[in-house]
């Protein structure tokens, strides 16, 4: 199952990723917004931006479909004294008991849901929200997976882990396998492997399902804000409309 021994190394395998620049990208532009306090991290993963967020004074709760990277989500926040709810949900069937001011979803959740029904995630999304209310998402772009990604192999070896990936090209997605191995008591190294498939999203198609869905657009950049143009990733901030 995809994360089920990835969770517990996610977020220190992303190490160079910079999340605290990252997270003040997402800060500084909720503010910029004029976003409420009221949050919804889809796709939270371990919980890395959640905390952030909460951190931050935001009333945040994070959803992802994995439970394995919710039970680390749960573990990190404890550490640091954080009492953040964490529930189980799918981007195409999550639901609210109360409407939120912001929908956020951060690396590449997105990617995981196929183009036929990324419409109908949308619409989930713009039901959670209030009116006016910001929904900030990023996918990884086209470019990244068709120059960087497809029919290549990646790896990081670390003292206690080694990642593998082994990706390859299929039309409109990027089929994964992951192995990692992972150093046990006495020093032998266990060894598992997941699978995982993320899809293309084109630019034009993302943004024609947002408009269906009830969202204005306010802009399209690339990660961190830089151009669009050649970006590993896409952040799309729209806001709900209708």
């Amino acid at each position: 199952m995809a994360y089920e021994t990835l969770a517990d190394w996610f977020e220190f395998l992303n190490d160079d990723c910079d999340y605290q620049r990252w997270s003040q990208y997402f800060l500084q532009g909720l503010e910029a917004l004029g976003a409420g306090n009221r949050g919804l991290e889809i796709g939270c993963g371990s919980g890395a931006f959640t905390r952030v967020l909460t951190r931050a004074g935001y009333f945040v709760t994070g959803t992802d479909v994995s439970a394995f990277m919710l039970s680390k989500a749960v573990k990190l926040a404890r550490e640091e004294g954080l009492n953040i709810p964490f529930l189980q949900a799918d981007a195409t069937t999550v639901t609210v008991h109360e409407r939120v001011d912001f929908v956020l979803s951060a690396n590449d959740c997105y990617n995981y849901i196929p183009p036929a029904v990324l419409p109908r995630a949308f619409k989930k999304a713009a039901n959670c929200l209030v009116k006016n209310g910001i929904f900030w998402f990023d996918v990884s772009s086209a470019y990244k997976f068709r120059t960087k990604i497809a029919n290549n192999i990646l790896a990081d070896d670390r003292d206690d882990v080694t990642f593998l990936s082994f990706n390859t090209l299929y039309g409109d997605r990027v089929e994964t396998d992951v192995t990692l191995f992972v150093r046990q008591e006495g020093g032998l190294f266990r060894r598992s492997d997941e699978r995982h498939i993320q899809y293309i999203h084109e630019e034009e198609a993302i943004s024609s399902a947002l408009g269906a869905a009830g969202f204005e657009i306010e802009r399209v950049e690339g990660h961190l804000g830089q151009e669009k143009r050649e970006s590993d990733r896409l952040n799309f901030i729209c806001r709900k409309v209708r």
